[in-house]
């Protein structure tokens, strides 16, 4: 059984591991404290070296704008933290002999950063960033790259574990995968198409998964 997971709010907490970075940041060039919410609005969905031309100026920073992306992806690779559960229950999958493979937006130096930071890469069979296979998640072409990556069809099924609705679920839905959307703390809204379990986190997903599949 094939199953793919969405990396950032999903299997790693990436808002907290933002705003520590922020923080520190901030802290180290003696940055008013309104710099802070400026980086936070400018990355929290996803970051890309070019945001960081955009932060040089508006932060009022001489370093070069290569300089700020690497010392970003150093110190959010350094805050990756799993959630509670993460590498128990991809463990029970992979004992349980599951096909598991990342499929990820973002750039691939930062996401496989935070993967190799957070012990998870050695969980998957396949990693699927966007930047790398130049298709992004709603996409039915980046589900297609995640399961060859991982030496399976698409049309074989499975799931998508993710946190955002229109990219994981929605998506996912639409390429044929059964799906299950971590809340978060969150309320599902009603949208064009439904999860199909609604779980607060990553390990209630995986043992959900595991059940459906006696």
């Amino acid at each position: 059984m094939l199953a793919l997971f969405d990396l950032d709010n999903t299997l790693i907490d990436r808002r907290r591991g933002l705003e520590d970075w922020a923080r520190g940041f901030v802290r180290s060039r003696r940055l008013d404290r309104g710099a802070e919410s400026v980086i936070y609005e400018r990355l929290q969905e996803r970051a890309y070296p070019a945001d960081f031309v955009h932060l040089r100026e508006a932060l009022g920073l001489s370093d070069a704008p290569d300089d700020l992306w690497h010392e970003y992806v150093d110190g959010i690779a350094r805050s990756a933290r799993c959630f509670p559960g993460a590498r128990e229950g991809l463990g029970a999958l992979r004992g349980d002999g599951w096909t598991l493979g990342i499929a990820t937006n973002g750039a691939g130096d930062i996401q496989r950063a935070k993967l190799a930071a957070a012990g998870l890469t050695g969980y998957f069979d396949g990693i699927c960033v966007s930047e790398e296979v130049g298709a992004r998640k709603p996409g039915r072409e980046h589900f297609e790259a995640a399961a060859a990556l991982c030496g399976l069809r698409l049309s074989v099924g499975g799931w998508m574990v993710g946190d955002n609705p229109e990219t994981d679920i929605e998506g996912a839905g639409e390429a044929g995968l059964r799906t299950a959307w971590v809340a978060n703390g969150r309320i599902w809204a009603d949208g064009p198409r439904e999860p199909g379990i609604v779980v607060s986190g990553v390990a209630e997903a995986i043992a959900a998964m595991r059940q459906a599949a006696v």
